[in-house]
């Protein structure tokens, strides 16, 4: 690693160490976006040729908002790395139906990955500092080494679970059987617990449970974090119907329910404000070292205040592949929501000792919510926002 790049990937690590409490002005997120962009620009030959081709260079563009989005179908068809792809320390693959072909993430790094997820989650998941075991209803990183979700999961097991946490897939299958018998022990020994996984993992554990006649009251401080993830299924559930029967069948209250949203182009994940608010809220905030902007796909411009549109992330933990990336995910600003202060001090001081420097920080007294708040509201799947498109035919590369 040169030392231009060693520099740069050490000043984006020094902000996202500081935690999600200290948030980023626009100018200092600027400064940092933008030479994140000409680092792109000069080491990413597709990006580059597209950039030029838009008329959008480190010459044209002077705020971060101008700066190209590619979405994230280009994954699939360019390697999209500021390096040799041969030297990546890691390769994430998108899921979807067996059809489709797959877009991959190199990393060339682990150290802005990871750095990025413990704060965030240290803030969204655990602002209590409580360390639980953690029952992680995907495969683990061994078993599914090209999926960013079990990586991340890895991470988080490690940093804030205990040592008997587990990981319940194996060769695809979900063991509902050691779900149900390590909930069982925890309930009799009211001992709270943590479920991770996909939205349709937790329905084929719901179906069991129903087909079994099963229900659970988990000791109170279990929570639940789950992911979405019904592409390619056959059965989806609307999210008010799965928290619902979450809280009738296991017993965590949909106030301690948490989505995450993320996705393999991207290095930054974002989560629901429900724990830190203290009651269940779709609405998700940006940590300092990234931005969300609502894009309306007719004019390729920011959506005007509130307005339906695209959701566009602008991420500096993509420092070696692409800062920007154009989901096709509908979005909506959402206002922020002021934290109840007691009850978030209460849950603070009954915490575990020797917590972790971020998630004391993640909520200190008086703080409001972030106010570039939005909310996931569906999918658009197949839609193209006007004036982003990065496709073979679209570029001539020599």
């Amino acid at each position: 690693m040169d030392q231009t790049a060693l520099d740069l990937q050490q000043r984006i690590l020094a902000v996202i160490a500081r935690g999600v409490a200290q948030a980023t002005t626009d100018e200092e997120f600027d400064g940092l976006a933008r030479e994140v962009f000409v680092f792109q620009y000069e080491r990413c030959a597709p990006y580059r040729a597209y950039c030029d081709r838009l008329k959008l260079t480190p010459q044209t563009v002077t705020h971060w908002k101008q700066i190209p989005a590619v979405p994230t179908s280009a994954f699939k068809s360019f390697t999209l790395t500021c390096f040799p792809a041969e030297e990546a320390v890691a390769e994430f693959h998108t899921s979807g139906t067996t059809r489709e072909k797959a877009g991959k993430h190199y990393l060339r790094t682990l150290d802005l990955y990871e750095a990025a997820i413990r704060p965030n989650f240290a803030a969204y998941l655990v602002p209590d500092d409580a360390r639980l075991p953690m029952m992680v209803l995907m495969p683990s990183p061994q078993e599914a080494p090209h999926s960013s979700l079990s990586h991340m999961m890895g991470v988080v097991t490690r940093e804030f679970g205990t040592e008997n946490s587990e990981f319940y897939v194996e060769d695809g299958l979900l063991h509902v059987e050691r779900v149900v018998r390590d909930l069982s022990e925890a309930q009799l020994a009211h001992r709270p617990v943590f479920l991770l996984g996909t939205a349709f993992a937790f329905v084929h554990l719901l179906d069991h449970l129903t087909r079994q006649g099963l229900k659970f009251e988990v000791a109170e401080g279990s929570r639940v974090m789950e992911t979405g993830g019904f592409k390619g299924r056959s059965r989806e559930m609307p999210k008010a119907e799965l928290y619902g029967l979450i809280e009738r069948l296991i017993g965590v209250p949909k106030a301690r329910i948490v989505n995450e949203y993320g996705m393999t182009e991207l290095s930054t994940q974002f989560y629901d404000d429900s724990l830190r608010v203290n009651h269940q809220t779709d609405r998700k905030a940006a940590p300092p070292w990234a931005r969300v902007v609502i894009i309306d796909p007719n004019t390729g411009r920011e959506s005007a205040e509130m307005g339906r549109g695209l959701v566009r992330v602008y991420d500096l933990a993509n420092m070696w592949s692409i800062l920007c990336v154009q989901t096709e995910d509908l979005g909506v600003r959402r206002d922020p929501e002021r934290i109840d202060d007691h009850k978030r001090d209460a849950r603070r001081t009954s915490g575990r000792e020797g917590a972790t420097t971020a998630s004391r920080d993640a909520c200190p007294t008086g703080e409001k919510a972030r106010a570039d708040g939005f909310e996931v509201v569906g999918r658009a799947a197949g839609a193209e926002v006007r004036g982003c498109s990065l496709t073979a035919e679209d570029l001539q590369l020599e």
